[in-house]
């Protein structure tokens, strides 16, 4: 079996750091399958895109005869499985497209890996991973003094997002253990850094703040997540790959618990001291309240203690160090950013952060 690495959903913001890290530190080829739907971006992958070692193939998970054929001519040694559906809100507003893609396009994946794996040579087949890349919103919602979500922590999924993300869970349990299917799964904090498509926190706070529009904060602001900045979150995976036991999860986090309060306010002052001459400093001033979704979790936060003792992995970035990489990121990358913001985008966020309370 040649050294191919099979990536689902690698035009997306955490599929392309991964990408182009993998390019960057081993010597395996990476195949990029993705269906480019409004946050898969090829411009994430222009750095490697004529790179010897990367290839670009559109499709999408749920057809199955497409996979079949993929996985039959190109033989991967591994399947990295980060295509989903992953904003919220967007599951709130309409369900259909995370059920679709995040539990039937899992269930195609496994259903024709499975097949390819049981037809590998033998000393194929044992070296063969499926690795599934999830979230820690499977685990629901946390309480101010609740200890952190373990691997062992129940599942109890509050909105259709993270709902159709524990269904894929436990999909990817069950081919392991029914079927002996070597599978790993990770579950992960709140990613940031770039690529980052502009509706989630970080880089809406940015660009709003920039160009002196409301900064739009859900409910009291209050809301507690663990921020993982994405490169490390991308070796973190590249470890489980390589050294992680087959049919186990790693929960992978920053060590950064923050509320959304404190995040907009690091944005802020970063830009009050690289932008002074914005239309609103201090930006700040902008932070306007809006009404909180429905379903909205309180806190998360993630127990990092196995993948660190197994697999000696920690995040090397602290949550200073990342956002200050992450904001110069957007501000120098102005291209990107207008190539992403499109008229739909627009709309959509007319249509989620319109009402104030």
């Amino acid at each position: 079996m040649e050294d191919l690495i099979l990536v689902t959903g690698g035009a997306g913001f955490i599929g392309s750091n991964f990408v182009l890290q993998s390019i960057a530190s081993e010597p395996a080829r990476i195949l990029n399958l993705d269906k480019l739907t409004y946050a898969g971006n090829l411009n994430n992958l222009r750095a490697v895109e004529a790179h010897p070692r990367y290839r670009f193939a559109q499709g999408d998970i749920v057809d199955r005869d497409f996979l079949r054929d993929l996985l039959g001519r190109e033989q991967p040694r591994a399947i990295v499985h980060f295509a989903a559906e992953s904003h919220v809100d967007r599951s709130i507003h309409g369900p259909d497209d995370f059920v679709r893609t995040n539990v039937n396009g899992t269930f195609s994946l496994l259903e024709e890996a499975r097949a390819y794996w049981s037809a590998l040579p033998e000393l194929d087949r044992a070296s063969f991973r499926f690795l599934h890349v999830s979230t820690d919103e499977v685990y629901g919602s946390l309480g101010p003094s609740d200890p952190a979500f373990s691997e062992i922590t129940p599942y109890a999924p509050n909105s259709p997002y993270s709902a159709s993300k524990a269904a894929s869970d436990h999909l990817v349990r069950a081919y392991h253990h029914t079927y002996g299917l070597p599978v790993l799964t990770t579950n992960c904090s709140n990613n940031y850094g770039p690529h980052q498509f502009p509706e989630k926190l970080i880089p809406l706070i940015i660009l709003n703040a920039c160009a002196g529009k409301p900064l739009p904060v859900y409910g009291d602001g209050k809301n507690v997540r663990d921020w993982l900045y994405v490169e490390d979150h991308c070796r973190a995976i590249r470890t489980v790959l390589s050294n992680g036991r087959a049919g186990e999860t790693y929960n992978i986090g920053g060590r950064s618990e923050k509320k959304n309060l404190e995040i907009i306010g690091a944005i802020c002052g970063l830009l009050d001291e690289l932008r002074p001459n914005d239309p609103a400093v201090p930006h700040s001033k902008l932070i306007t309240f809006v009404k909180d979704r429905p379903g909205h979790d309180r806190r998360y936060a993630m127990d990092t203690r196995k993948i660190e003792r197994e697999l000696n992995w920690r995040p090397l970035e602290t949550f200073e160090s990342g956002i200050h990489k992450t904001v110069r990121w957007y501000l120098e990358h102005e291209d990107w950013v207008r190539d992403v913001t499109s008229g739909s985008y627009r709309q959509w966020m007319a249509k989620n952060y319109a009402t104030e309370r």
